[in-house]
């Protein structure tokens, strides 16, 4: 064979070395990436903690872009209510929560810590925000309803608050937070932590399911504008069955799921039979903790 011959033969066997080359670094390259982002253990989506502190002005108006959030709590509250105490009709009180311990896990500006403490709950409140801490606290100053029982608020990452007060909660009330998160393992785990052996979990989230990408994101934040555009990104969602596991792995027993509707026209929220487009989610940490 000749050295013209040759050249072609050691040119291509060249090209494929150097392609193969490329191929292998183009993978190390991704799995220190990826072994880089798992060593940062953390829950918290920068992006999404930005976008949600822009509505920061607008977190108090009920009429508002984040009047949802409002109109939702008439589902929200009872839901809490009602999982932690079982009052007889005749005992029934204005502060039924009262000396309930409660973590408002991504709690925004407060909407909900407030609500749940006026009607007695010991409530905390953390988010990764220090814009929306500022409002939550700001506006806790304004509600003459709980001047004597103010949430507390840290601007903390839930990991973290988990680490300094661990089985410290009666509640643990993570609302319109886990399709935000980075890491809804580590998120599940954290808020468990939290949680006295007996205390209740309460989640409510949309599911990931065609329905919702259609009628919860399009519909809902590009048509009508009843959320904000931006607010879910539809790969980040979860499912009723994917938050089930991850609790059951943390030592909860799943004890209840309901499916959600909110009405744009009429501006109110209703429970339904089908999770198809959002659900809520109550389990209980049991006595025994997964080690």
């Amino acid at each position: 064979m000749t050295i013209n011959a040759l050249c072609p033969m050691a040119i291509r066997y060249a090209v494929v070395n150097i392609s193969q080359n490329v191929q292998i670094q183009s993978c190390l390259r991704r799995n220190i990436t990826s072994l880089s982002a798992s060593k940062a253990n953390t829950t918290v989506d920068k992006e999404d903690v930005e976008r949600h502190g822009k509505h920061m002005n607008a977190w108090w108006d009920p009429k508002g872009k984040l009047g949802v959030l409002h109109s939702f709590n008439m589902l929200r509250v009872p839901l809490v209510r009602d999982g932690l105490v079982s009052e007889p009709e005749k005992e029934k009180t204005l502060t039924p929560l009262a000396n309930k311990t409660i973590l408002d896990v991504g709690c925004g500006g407060g909407i909900l810590s407030e609500a749940l403490a006026r009607i007695g709950g010991i409530v905390t409140g953390v988010d990764a925000s220090k814009d929306l801490i500022e409002c939550a606290k700001q506006h806790s100053d304004l509600d003459e309803k709980i001047a004597h029982n103010k949430p507390t608020y840290f601007c903390s990452t839930i990991e973290d608050h988990a680490e300094e007060y661990p089985n410290n909660y009666d509640a643990v009330v993570a609302s319109e937070i886990i399709e935000h998160v980075a890491d809804k393992e580590l998120f599940v785990q954290a808020c468990v932590t939290c949680l006295k052996p007996g205390g209740r979990i309460f989640v409510t989230t949309p599911n990931r399911s065609p329905r919702t990408r259609l009628l919860g994101i399009y519909v809902a934040e590009y048509v009508m504008g009843a959320v904000p555009k931006g607010t879910h990104q539809y790969h980040k969602l979860t499912t009723p069955n994917e938050v089930s596991f991850l609790l059951e792995r943390n030592s909860c027993h799943v004890e209840l799921i309901h499916g959600m509707m909110y009405n744009p026209f009429s501006k109110k929220w209703s429970w339904v039979n089908s999770t198809n487009l959002m659900f809520a989610m109550q389990a209980i940490k049991l006595e025994t903790e997964h080690k």
